[in-house]
């Protein structure tokens, strides 16, 4: 047994120059993807959205894809690379394209936020600017990899092309899922009630949820202990 190598886990082994930056940078960009799916799994559980499942749904299947699409090109990545596996396409490209046009889609065409006695959601303007802020760092995330040398300009750019076009026929698919009254449809099932799954957010702002409920017990945890809300004494 002590003859054996040791072997090195890939999910978080990454190749930079440490005498430059920009590649010290760009090695912290190539942990988005894992950053963005522990984001995802603690949505999943703190609120059971049926609109974030269904777009973690989608990521993995996009994840799924870039498997299949690496083994049937069948395309080494650059001769720098130290890396295993192959690199057509990228599949950091992929996840992050998918990742921020599906979130893209989902603020500008699907997001109806009604605002409340409690709060303002985000206007149409300031979603926009949120949306080119993602598809920003979904390109930094990308051009990140031609510079640690792991890809090519090619499969960089193949995985992008493939995320976004998964990324459209995912949205097309959960829109033909919501107009035919199939998500509705699944919320009801036992095992949707079990989990407490709900859809909410497409018209509620996730910072807004259970808020008015604390509003409500501030309120009447400051008349019980003698306080208006403001915080002052009352009289």
């Amino acid at each position: 047994m002590d003859d054996i190598p040791l072997a090195s886990l890939s999910l978080t082994h990454v190749h930079y120059n440490p005498a430059d930056r920009i590649s010290y940078l760009c090695a912290w960009l190539a942990l988005v993807p894992q950053g963005l799916c522990v984001v995802y799994a603690t949505l999943i559980w703190s609120n059971r959205e049926i609109e974030i499942c269904l777009m973690f749904a989608g990521q993995m299947a996009c994840e799924a894809l870039n498997w299949c699409l690496k083994r049937l090109i069948k395309e080494e990545r650059p001769r720098e690379m130290h890396g295993k596996g192959y690199g057509m396409p990228s599949s950091h490209a992929q996840f992050v394209t998918f990742f921020s046009i599906t979130l893209t889609f989902f603020l500008l065409f699907r997001h109806v936020p009604h605002p409340t006695e409690t709060h303002t959601p985000l206007t149409f303007a300031q979603r926009f600017l949120l949306s080119i802020l993602a598809l920003i760092s979904a390109a930094a995330v990308a051009a990140s990899r031609i510079y640690l040398t792991y890809h090519t300009p090619k499969q960089v750019l193949v995985g992008c092309a493939a995320g976004a076009i998964f990324a459209i026929f995912w949205f097309a698919f959960t829109t033909y899922l919501r107009r035919s009254g199939l998500v509705e449809w699944g919320l009801e099932t036992t095992i949707s009630r079990l989990f407490r799954v709900r859809d909410l957010v497409v018209q509620e702002d996730l910072v807004d949820s259970g808020w008015a409920r604390w509003e409500e017990r501030r309120a009447r945890r400051g008349l019980k202990n003698g306080f208006v809300v403001q915080g002052k004494k009352s009289k």
